[in-house]
């Protein structure tokens, strides 16, 4: 979201999807849940206070690692982005692996899939606490090989937006050879589903090839809509509660587990 604030117009063609969307749903007789998307906009507003934080705190680590990676590429080179492009996709599809795998990143990335609609405003639904589930570790590691920490930040920031309008019902599947290589909405939509089979699949940003090289690719069901939702169901319209609740719960299961290594189990474990 931080690119989108620094550039108006990429904030102005949200809004209109956003409008679109809803005049879409209303005239499909899906209705449109006006209160989950207001507490997703404060969602957004409160990771918006905690985001300058934590991009301090990253940028002061990638710059470190930058001065001390044995390979030093260059951000005015073009290869430097391609192979970048990959490589940030490469991190991503793992840091949003273990984000569904290890509770205690769960408990960052639970927040953006606590909505039980899936419409355009849960895209901006993201965790207040980045920096303590320690994903950007992910993202760490490609500094350290010798990508810029600039590139890193950029191609990272445009992975986020590509992936807003991935968040809608509105747009069904798409060509063939464009579903079998990068990130839709049909491809999203069973990454938010909360039924069973559709657990844990579908994890790339721009690019779907990685979920379908790994085994973690779900086609999305063709008759029928998916549930949507996190698995314990919060029904909340209070942006701190969402923010929060899964470290309430995660912090509650440490406080009653036996021993370091049982706490140890409950915050590295399956969420």
């Amino acid at each position: 979201m931080r690119l989108a604030f620094q550039h108006p117009w990429i904030l102005g063609i949200m809004l209109a999807l956003v409008l679109a969307e809803i005049g879409w749903r209303l005239r499909e007789g899906r209705g449109y849940d006006g209160s989950a998307a207001a507490a997703s906009l404060g969602v957004a507003v409160g990771q918006a206070v905690f985001r300058p934080i934590t991009g301090i705190a990253t940028g002061a680590i990638f710059l470190l690692l930058a001065d001390i990676s044995p390979l030093q590429l260059s951000a005015s080179d073009w290869r430097t982005w391609v192979a970048g492009f990959f490589a940030v996709e490469f991190a991503y599809y793992w840091f949003h692996r273990f984000s569904h795998t290890v509770r205690w990143m769960w408990a960052t990335h639970a927040v953006h899939h606590s909505s039980r609609e899936y419409v355009l405003p849960s895209a901006i639904r993201l965790g207040w606490t980045e920096f303590f589930s320690l994903g950007w570790v992910f993202f760490a590691a490609l500094v350290l090989i010798g990508f810029p920490p600039t590139v890193v930040a950029v191609l990272l920031g445009a992975n986020l937006i590509y992936q807003f309008p991935l968040h809608t019902e509105a747009v069904r599947r798409l060509p063939n050879w464009i579903e079998a290589v990068f990130n839709t909405p049909s491809h999203h939509r069973a990454h938010h589903a909360s039924e069973t089979e559709y657990l844990d699949c579908n994890f790339g940003g721009v690019l779907i090839v990685w979920d379908r090289l790994f085994g973690t690719f779900r086609a999305e069901p063709r008759d029928r809509t998916l549930r949507y939702g996190l698995v314990h169901d919060l029904d909340s319209r209070n942006p701190a509660r969402i923010a929060l609740h899964e470290w309430h719960r995660m912090l509650a299961d440490i406080a009653r587990a036996r021993g370091g290594w049982e706490r140890i189990k409950v915050a590295l474990g399956r969420p």
